[in-house]
């Protein structure tokens, strides 16, 4: 991220805090307790080790048999990918080292058969070093997922194809010539990769670069003051699949999501930012930004059908916030006049903003499941957006995205 950005850099980094210009900035959410019914973790995790944060169960009201609750916490008492039940329960846990992210845990499929997946590694936020894991349904590791081209893969995404091949995120520093925008001919910036591996031989199959496709100019993060400082301009953080097989690559920083040709890489359109193919109205009962836009810092673009897209709509990277509270929205396109519609959204409902992370699952009874990133918070609303369950972790602990899945582990 920017320097003017909420970081998650390895350099200066404590466990469940934000870095912000040098100061280490506390993610706390004060909420009222009293005349709460709450329901805390008490069981031990399956695993030995290091015990992982307790979930406080704000309201339990979603057991409604779409699987359990995968998060990846990150700090206070230990950090890993965690499986936990309706009521909070530890069902399984997997302690990283000290100093090591988990992200994106969650089940998948590969050769047919359900996994466990997930990116373990350091610096998770910024320029990273990592690799994919993916477990079998007796939580043994059957292999592994590197980046290719001397790259090395990012957190932010790793996702499985229905073709059993990888999609997965990187950044490289670099130097580009900014002088047709005012800027130094000289300044080092942070560029975002999308590849698709083939898991059982590492072989690259497809690369987009940010760089060969957007400008510098569709950046809303300003530079920073020195040219040898990297400007995170773009900012990677999700590569997903449209219905229709073609990619959905998001950018926090140009506050846009474009679709991509699999095949050829180009960009088929873009919903959001300065050069959107769309023009944003919102539909009755929904707002904008105060930018004008559906959505800003967002994460976590998903391709639901009949043309419609949820995204996670942070509003804000910290210093700057465009709406009062975080949110998801869903987006309807027509494709024939180029318009895009706000036609629902759920609000964060403490109320709050989540100046970095965040996703949103579309569950397989259309509840939606929402990770609030940088906030301790966990929920899941029915489809007309009634707050059915919430969860909140530890202050200062986080899960960059959190999912409910069906989970049935070997015997």
């Amino acid at each position: 991220m920017a320097e003017k950005a909420f970081s998650f850099r390895a350099a200066g980094r404590r466990r469940g805090r934000l870095r912000h210009g040098g100061a280490l900035i506390v993610v706390a959410a004060v909420i009222a307790l009293a005349g709460t019914a709450c329901t805390t973790a008490s069981s031990g995790p399956v695993t030995a080790g290091p015990t992982p944060p307790a979930v406080i169960v704000l309201k339990q009201g979603a057991d409604n048999g779409n699987g359990d609750i995968f998060i990846a916490p990150d700090g206070g008492s230990a950090s890993g990918p965690e499986i936990i039940s309706n009521t909070g329960k530890v069902i399984w846990f997997h302690a990283v080292p000290a100093g090591d992210w988990a992200t994106d845990f969650r089940t998948q499929t590969y050769q047919g058969k359900p996994v466990l997946t997930w990116w373990q590694g350091t610096g998770f936020g910024g320029p990273s070093s990592g690799t994919d894991y993916i477990y079998n349904d007796r939580y043994q590791q059957i292999a592994e997922v590197k980046a290719g081209n001397g790259y090395s893969a990012d957190g932010h995404e790793f996702l499985i194809t229905p073709w059993n091949t990888a999609l997965i995120v990187a950044d490289t520093i670099t130097t580009a010539n900014l002088t047709s925008t005012g800027g130094p001919a000289d300044q080092a910036v942070i560029d975002g990769i999308v590849q698709e591996i083939d898991i059982s031989t590492g072989k690259v199959l497809f690369q987009w670069n940010s760089a060969d496709h957007v400008p510098y100019s569709d950046s809303h993060t300003p530079r920073p003051a020195s040219a040898a400082m990297p400007w995170d301009w773009f900012h990677i953080n999700a590569v997903h699949l449209d219905t229709d097989g073609n990619l959905l690559i998001n950018s926090r920083f140009t506050w846009t999501t474009y679709k991509v040709s699999l095949r050829t890489g180009k960009i088929i359109w873009e919903l959001g930012g300065k050069q959107s193919t769309f023009k944003l109205t919102a539909a009755p009962g929904q707002v904008l930004d105060s930018a004008g836009e559906i959505f800003a810092y967002q994460h976590d673009p998903e391709a639901i059908g009949n043309d419609e897209y949820t995204f996670f709509d942070n509003e804000s990277d910290g210093p700057t916030t465009l709406l009062r509270h975080s949110r998801v929205v869903t987006v309807k396109l027509d494709l024939t006049s180029k318009v895009a519609t706000l036609v629902k959204s759920v609000d964060q409902p403490e109320g709050l903003v989540a100046p970095a992370e965040g996703d949103a699952q579309t569950t397989r009874n259309g509840d939606l499941f929402v990770g609030w990133g940088a906030l301790p918070y966990i929920s899941e609303f029915s489809p007309s957006g009634h707050l059915l369950f919430n969860a909140q972790l530890p202050d200062g602990v986080t899960s960059y995205r959190a999912y409910r899945l069906p989970w049935h582990p070997a015997g």
